[in-house]
């Protein structure tokens, strides 16, 4: 899902109101600190250890801790699988995986500060995380200053895999979700295509950088496909009347509206528009994905449809293992995005270590960036050497009989 996106309130991805510059200052001085940390560190300080020293990065608290849970839930599974079969064999070698989870409360600097511990305190040889891009942008920065590999689960911004300075891919920054672009031209051709919507509007989080990104391109989509636009609005993190918007939006009679909000601005926004008795399909994006978005919305959410990055009732074997071991160890909880995309960083990371032999940081990179085929719980993921962004497709989901359905695959 966002420097600075905030992604804050009432249980929703949100951009926290920052400061800009006290956390550039911030920042540089982290980032500067970090570059003492070469790459010989790496291989000295965790090559040669018993155990592999990993770290995590979720939101356990502020604004959004149920995405924190979820990764937290899906890494500490991951792990005692692992280590439960006795540990990962790395050049003939069982080793047993050490976790370490931090929390950053989706901050940017919070952010980065765990970052820096977990390389400086903690000398893990990874971390997986952040998940939100708002703590995830920051944290890749001093990732690949001080040469550490970082999976973000759920980022999915394009900023934090590239590198802002020379616009090329990060070398030590990787994702196991895809990005706002992707989603954004998948969601315009579905509703051109599908639901043959003429004229579309869209409301979305100016201060969110992913919700923003994804309304981008979603407007540019749609009238390549020669779509109209009808109400193209905006609003800011902590608002909660978007009477005013909608407004404007229904003067202009669209189709469809699309919403990129989080879970928590759903509700608010649909039961709004319904007031005022604009009742058009929504479509949403991945943002939705939280089981909390069917009980806040309810009936009103009934038959919309919203990309997300795998579905819980997938036939897959894979999935289906996966949603079953998870419900048994969370209470019977269904797990969502962040938890399956969770799941699959571990995996992506710990095949990695295996087929690197080693248990250093640039030979685990190396191994990583040539991923070519890994089938992961949210699909058939490989990376192409020089980027850390993989190619894999989305899932398209319709909210039925208060429940998340599949509805369609959609392919790179």
């Amino acid at each position: 899902m966002s420097v600075y996106e905030s992604i804050c309130r009432f249980k929703a991805l949100r951009t926290c109101r920052i400061t800009f510059l006290p956390v550039a200052v911030f920042l540089s001085f982290l980032i500067f600190a970090g570059c003492s940390r070469t790459n010989s560190d790496t291989s000295s300080t965790a090559g040669n250890a018993d155990t592999i020293r990993i770290g995590v990065i979720a939101e356990l608290t502020g604004d959004i801790p149920s995405v924190g849970s979820s990764s937290r839930a899906a890494a500490e599974m991951a792990v005692n699988q692992v280590n439960n079969a006795g540990g990962l064999t790395v050049g003939g070698r069982k080793l047993k995986v050490e976790l370490f989870v931090e929390d950053d409360a989706a901050k940017a600097d919070q952010a980065a500060a765990t970052m820096q511990n977990l390389i400086n305190q903690k000398n893990v040889i990874a971390v997986v995380g952040p998940n939100s891009s708002t703590g995830a942008i920051p944290a890749a920065e001093i990732a690949e200053s001080s040469k550490m590999l970082m999976i973000t689960p759920w980022s999915t911004n394009p900023k934090t895999t590239l590198d802002s300075r020379t616009n090329q891919h990060k070398r030590y920054v990787f994702r196991a979700c895809y990005l706002d672009t992707f989603q954004g031209r998948i969601l315009a051709s579905f509703a051109r295509n599908d639901l043959k919507a003429q004229k579309a509007a869209v409301l979305f989080d100016v201060a969110a950088e992913a919700l923003k990104g994804q309304a981008e391109v979603f407007k540019d989509s749609f009238e390549l496909k020669n779509g109209r636009m009808a109400g193209y609005e905006i609003y800011t993190t902590g608002d909660r009347d978007f009477s005013t918007q909608l407004t404007k939006i229904k003067s202009k009679a669209p189709d469809i509206i699309f919403l990129p909000a989080y879970y928590g601005d759903v509700p608010l926004a649909v039961q709004q528009a319904h007031k005022l008795g604009l009742n058009v399909p929504f479509l949403g994006s991945d943002a939705w994905a939280s089981s909390d978005l069917l009980a806040l919305c309810g009936k009103d959410c009934e038959g919309f449809y919203f990309t997300a990055h795998y579905s819980p009732d997938s036939a897959a074997a894979k999935s289906k293992e996966f949603v079953d071991k998870f419900k048994a160890l969370n209470n019977g909880k269904v797990p969502d995005d962040v938890a399956a995309l969770t799941y699959d960083a571990f995996g992506l990371l710990l095949d990695a270590i295996g087929r690197a032999g080693k248990t250093d940081t640039e030979s685990v990179r190396n191994a990583l960036a040539n991923t070519t085929g890994f089938a992961g719980v949210t699909g058939n993921m490989k990376f192409v050497e020089g980027s850390g962004d993989p190619i894999k497709g989305a899932v398209i989901l319709r909210i039925k009989d208060g429940k998340f359905k599949w509805f369609a695959n959609a392919n790179p």
